[in-house]
């Protein structure tokens, strides 16, 4: 028995049957493109729906020191008749909902990091994980184990909608209007899966504030950005639209000054039809909410929203978990107890000062963890979900500047919890100061990657850290964020010192280089974003660090805030105090500066590829066509294992899909109901003849509608044998079909 299926029989029932049902759907999805059924761009977009990434290997070896084969990620295809297996490792990443986690679902995760991975979890910027290293042949099983905890990949990468964030503090916060936790999870489960959210041409994003003054969710820079508010002793909420960063940035536009939560879940519904429907879809370029929403101006799109949302069927699930929303409460494990007259060492007092938050419960504090880079080994997180037990019970949650918090420890067992967090060395302090720099992956792992954004924050918190007792407090609020590219993985856009990863050529050589970001604004939800002032070579962005933070204390006016000290001294003035660190020397006077930061090697860019951030666009007809497709060869499976009725049923289900494939361009909410579904289709596809290829294509008909009117209850080989050469006819006519169609799919 393989392992893949020793796990799958061992997990058995604890796995929710939706996922374990689309695990099971993805896992055949590999054979299938193994067999050459499938192609690159529709698996592409199949692995990404699920979190599965190829990423970028600049010396060719796997994780374990094994030589491998850099091929386009990750499994076979066929050329000349001939199979090529791909065996390059890549990227899982895995959601996490408003950031939340509880200890079991740690112990999970770093078991898989150990098992299948380097012993590495990443923290992103979206507050989700990310397992690097891992080939293609364990993500179902690694699937199959996270949704046995609660945890699901799906969704958490391709043209879909992305992980739901929130702030970390909701429920604890001091400021906030009240805790929009139970609103981004509602959210989250009623929109996983969702019919109309299938057919975008690039990703959507959502994030939730408590409040609008601090930075919280980063509302501004997403698609649907929500901002908690009360209203005549309702709750609703601040509704933005069309935020994003990227290479061009927009911010988001407010939609509605107050919007109930009820309308909460049909609002994001009606955008998404919306989006689905007049998004651009060949310009990957221009395919994001914010671009439609631009080219049609925000007062139409309101306007055909709110068109849309007239007419959405009614659905239960909208409001379905407000229910049980005055009952949600987290509960701390143990009793307030205040830290007042505990002696504190000068370490412990520097990490307390930057990496505890007193919350808005007396006698309870958010302890933060600092993750230099957003990494933590497979060991420390199985002591943090430890230690979640023992202080905190299930209130864990991962942040977007890539550290973990733990909510509700009782202020005087803080001590403690830092003696065991810096024997794991994870003492470290700086949390959410300008030594916690964050960074995308940059060209560590990522295709798009242009210089080394980790290197460049390893070295700026390196040098951070060691003067951080010197700093000014006005330097240490700011924020620095570092992407390995123009597109903003590291939100450099919203950081006080932003940098992005470009390259520039010097006679014959390259030289890394990085934009310096200035103008933008953490704080008011990622309030304003900066721009680029001139590039300098990556070697020289710590001296950049050193001389604006000085100039910054040293010319500062009061309490000047870092971007009035900007806006008053003027980006020109910055410019000229940088230019003598533009300058490069010749590559034989001094090859310095032609390497980048944790690589010893010449600086190339000729191991970038195609990026992964989302799949090829495919219409949402040939997605639900290849399902059809993956059903018919579920049937054959069934077949060989001799179970004729599920061989019989899962063709029968084949052909249907397929049907409804085809009426779903004519008629998006076509119900789930077969009898409907054939009804539909014998309307508008038979008797306009759209389905028939001369004779062919009304005989192939006839195969969907006799074993609609006559099921076979208990169907012998034969006959199951004849319904799958029937299922494939059908699916092939329905293909020739679309083919013949000049439609644009909804």
């Amino acid at each position: 028995m393989s392992d893949a299926q020793a796990w799958k029989d061992r997990l058995g029932d604890s796995i929710p049957e939706d996922l374990g049902r689309d695990i099971d759907i993805y896992e055949t999805q590999i054979e299938l493109k193994r067999q050459g059924k499938v192609t690159n761009e529709l698996f592409g977009e199949t692995r990404l729906r699920r979190g599965v990434y190829g990423q970028r290997y600049d010396n060719g070896q796997r994780f374990d020191g094994q030589k491998t084969q850099i091929l386009e990620y990750p499994c076979g295809d066929m050329e000349k008749g001939v199979t090529t297996v791909y065996d390059a490792p890549g990227m899982q990443r895995i959601k996490i909902p408003f950031g939340g986690m509880t200890a079991d679902q740690m112990d999970v995760l770093a078991e898989l990091a150990e098992e299948y991975s380097d012993g590495i979890l990443h923290i992103t910027t979206r507050q989700d994980i990310q397992l690097h290293y891992v080939h293609i042949d364990d993500t179902p099983t690694i699937m199959r184990r996270l949704a046995a905890v609660g945890i699901t990949t799906q969704e958490a990468c391709g043209n879909s909608i992305r992980n739901v964030t929130a702030c970390p503090l909701s429920g604890v916060c001091r400021t906030e209007t009240f805790d929009v936790t139970p609103y981004a999870d509602g959210a989250t489960q009623f929109l996983l899966g969702h019919p109309d959210c299938q057919d975008f041409g690039r990703k959507f994003k959502i994030a939730f504030s408590g409040c609008a003054h601090e930075a919280c969710g980063l509302t501004s820079m997403h698609d649907v950005g929500v901002i908690a508010k009360e209203q005549d002793g309702k709750r609703g909420f601040e509704f933005y639209v069309g935020g994003g960063l990227g290479a061009v940035p927009h911010q988001a536009k407010l939609m509605y000054d107050f919007l109930p939560v009820e309308e909460l879940n049909p609002m994001i519904q009606a955008i998404a039809r919306v989006f689905a429907r007049l998004g651009e879809k060949n310009n990957r370029a221009r395919a994001r909410l914010k671009f439609l929403i631009a080219k049609l101006g925000l007062d139409e799109f309101i306007k055909l929203v709110e068109e849309e949302r007239k007419i959405l069927p009614h659905d239960d699930g909208w409001t379905a978990y407000l229910a049980d929303i005055e009952k949600y409460d987290e509960s701390p494990l143990k009793d307030a107890v205040s830290l007042n007259g505990t002696a504190m060492s000068e370490a412990f007092s520097a990490w307390y000062e930057t990496n505890v938050y007193a919350q808005r419960q007396t006698g309870y504090a958010v302890v933060s963890v600092t993750l230099p880079l957003g990494d933590a080994t497979a060991d420390q997180f199985r002591l943090m979900a430890n230690l979640g037990r023992k202080y905190v019970k299930d209130t864990i949650r991962t942040t977007v500047e890539q550290n973990i918090v733990f909510r509700w420890v009782s202020e005087a067992d803080i001590p403690e919890l830092y003696s065991e967090l810096d024997a794991a060395g994870l003492g470290a302090p700086g949390a959410s100061s300008i030594v916690d720099v964050t960074a995308c992956p940059g060209t560590d792992t990522c295709k798009l990657g242009i210089a080394s954004s980790r290197g460049l924050a390893a070295e700026l918190r390196t040098q951070l850290a060691e003067k951080s007792a010197n700093l000014d407090q006005a330097v240490k609020s700011l924020r620095i964020k570092i992407s390995g590219c123009f597109n903003s993985c590291g939100q450099h856009h919203v950081a006080d010192l932003g940098f992005y990863g470009i390259s520039r050529k010097v006679g014959e050589y390259h030289v890394p280089h990085f934009q310096v970001i200035l103008g933008g604004q953490w704080m008011e939800n990622g309030g304003s974003y900066g721009l680029a002032i001139g590039a300098v070579p990556s070697k020289r962005i710590p001296e950049v660090v050193n001389r604006m933070t000085q100039t910054y204390v040293d010319q500062r006016q009061g309490d000047e805030s870092f971007q009035d000290y900007i806006g008053r001294v003027g980006k020109a003035a910055v410019k000229g105090m940088l230019d003598d660190l533009t300058e490069i020397p010749d590559h034989d006077d001094d090859a310095t500066l032609y390497t980048d930061w944790s690589d010893t090697r010449e600086f190339t860019t000729g191991d970038m590829g195609k990026g992964e951030c989302a799949g090829e666009i495919v219409p949402l007809i040939e997605v639900e066509l290849q399902g059809s497709e993956r059903e018919s060869f579920e049937a054959q499976i069934h077949m060989d294992a001799g179970d004729h009725a599920a061989a019989y049923d899962s063709a029968f289900k084949a052909m249907l899909h397929s049907a409804k494939a085809l009426v779903k361009t004519q008629f998006l909410d076509i119900p789930e109901d077969p009898d409907q579904i054939v009804s539909e289709f014998r309307t508008r596809f038979i008797e306009t003849e759209l389905f028939n290829d001369r004779a062919a294509g009304a005989k192939f008909a006839n195969y969907l509608f006799r074993h609609h009117e006559e099921r076979v209850e208990n169907p012998s080989s034969e006959v199951a044998h004849q319904i799958i050469e029937e299922a494939q006819l059908f699916i092939e006519a329905a293909h020739a079909c679309y083919g013949r169609m000049n439609v644009v799919t909804a």
